[in-house]
């Protein structure tokens, strides 16, 4: 499903991505971990083409998303990506928001759109929210809002930044949960997350970043519990303890 294959970004002088090599397959879920500025976000960011890679390739499907001849916004109808600060529109109904891109950019019937919408806000136990808009919902609400938007039209890949760090701790739960059931459905996902927990239970592998470069990578029971290298072996210590 995607296919990063040297990628190179920097800011200035600072290289943030530093040759990077990944793979995710299809159906599998991906949990990035790693420091602040390890490179994460910034790799999520250059999937989504928010970035341009300064060297190397980005396949998506097969496709080199890298290449500057290609539509970016049409790379972009292909995923769904979530942030960390919801980024709901603020004068849209919840409705509104999770079938804006299926009527604007995919051009869907607009009652098969809220068709499917409701359906989505039926399973995650917001159907009673569709016609409120943001500012009435709470933090994990207006986040499980966000995922929906974002799967709302397919996606064959979804992005997840850090999606629980804006939450109130009591709310993290819930929206844990919803990305478990993606999993369960077989969703392809790529996340970067400082749950490390989370990432125990819901990834099918971890990839520990540091410094732009991948240090170690593996299923979460040898990556959390078991890691082989001292740099992960130290940042986890500091986040577990």
């Amino acid at each position: 499903m995607l296919d990063v294959k040297g990628v190179v970004k920097r800011f200035g002088d600072n290289v943030v991505l530093n040759r990077l090599d990944l793979t995710v397959d299809q159906h599998e879920v991906v949990a990035l971990i790693g420091a602040s500025g390890s490179g994460k976000s910034t790799l999520l960011r250059c999937v989504n083409l928010l970035e341009q890679v300064d060297d190397g390739q980005i396949f998506l499907s097969g496709t080199d998303i890298t290449d500057p001849r290609i539509n970016a916004d049409k790379v972009r109808a292909q995923l769904g990506v979530v942030f960390q600060h919801y980024n709901l529109f603020p004068h849209l109904s919840v409705l509104d928001n999770i079938t804006l891109a299926a009527r604007k950019v995919h051009r869907t019937d607009v009652a098969v759109a809220e068709q499917r919408g409701m359906d989505l806000l039926r399973r995650i136990g917001l159907e009673d929210k569709a016609k409120a808009f943001p500012d009435r919902l709470s933090g994990g609400q207006q986040q499980r809002v966000a995922i929906v938007r974002a799967i709302a039209t397919d996606p064959e890949l979804l992005l997840l930044d850090e999606i629980t760090s804006a939450l109130d701790p009591i709310l993290v739960g819930e929206v844990l949960d919803l990305v478990r059931h993606l999993r369960e459905t077989g969703s392809t996902i790529l996340m970067a997350t400082h749950e490390i927990a989370f990432a125990r239970t819901v990834a099918d592998r971890v990839v520990f970043l540091d410094g732009g470069r991948i240090v170690e990578q593996g299923p979460p029971a040898q990556v959390i519990d078991a890691p082989t290298e001292q740099a992960t072996r130290d940042f986890l210590s500091r986040v577990l303890h």
